[in-house]
């Protein structure tokens, strides 16, 4: 049984904001290009982008939920940020941090630790796993949700990078320790991905409107989508085929 890609997702700063891409070219043991290039790095963390650390180093939506309603481009190395309360931003990460800790300050929590500056760790998206992932994700599981909560839901509350359908609900569980291909590219699909309270903000608003997580609990899990590794590396574009081999 195939399914076939029916939307691919970037997210280039860690929790703020995300692009919709047509096509994509992944390499082995690399996270897809341009997807959590940068993190911002909170008053309280020890990242210094010497290495990958955990998200509780980073501002996140799952503790500041406004940032859930931005949006992202990539462009020749600067980031164009939009969000509904803010005009728009486009700097450079790497050397304008200033200029976006200015420009989010008012959409962070003030009781919550600060954003303090931009990371990156040369190499290595920063994704939530300990290994350069990429998130798959099945539209079936994601109607599965809406219909179990009876409302529509906005796929962006998983923040996932390629979205498929034509497969069974929760297929992608089945995937685990499996390969799959997607286009000219094959994943080793190594763990579920685990979920937090992110999920229960809405990413138009960014205000906190759906019980997700109790919703998958009646699953027995707070899983959703899986992690997966790059092992062969190729092109991917909308309407590609899904394959688990």
């Amino acid at each position: 049984m195939r399914g076939t890609v029916t939307s691919i997702w970037r997210h280039p700063i860690k929790s703020h904001g995300r692009e919709a891409l047509d096509e994509v070219t992944v390499s082995p043991g690399q996270t897809m290009p341009g997807d959590r290039v940068w993190a911002v790095a909170h008053e309280l963390s020890k990242a210094d982008g010497s290495e990958w650390v955990s998200c509780a180093n980073f501002s996140r939506v799952a503790k500041a939920p406004e940032l859930m309603a931005m949006t992202a481009r990539l462009l020749d190395g600067k980031v164009r940020l939009s969000h509904p309360k803010r005009p728009d931003l486009e700097f450079d990460p790497d050397t304008q941090a200033t200029a976006f800790l200015d420009w989010v300050k008012p959409l962070m929590p003030a009781d919550r630790a600060a954003s303090a500056r931009i990371i990156r760790v040369p190499g290595r998206g920063m994704t939530d796993s300990d290994f350069p992932s990429v998130t798959l994700c099945n539209m079936a599981s994601h109607r599965a949700v809406e219909q179990k909560m009876g409302r529509d839901l906005s796929i962006h509350r998983w923040r996932g990078n390629i979205w498929f359908d034509g497969l069974p609900v929760w297929e992608e569980f089945d995937w685990i320790d499996r390969e799959v291909q997607i286009g000219e590219a094959v994943f080793h699909v190594r763990e579920r991905t685990d979920r937090c309270a992110a999920t229960t903000t809405n990413p138009e608003t960014g205000i906190r409107d759906a019980d997700t997580l109790g919703t998958l609990e009646t699953w027995g899990h707070k899983d959703f989508s899986v992690r997966a590794e790059v092992v062969r590396g190729g092109l991917i574009r909308v309407g590609d085929k899904v394959e688990p081999l």
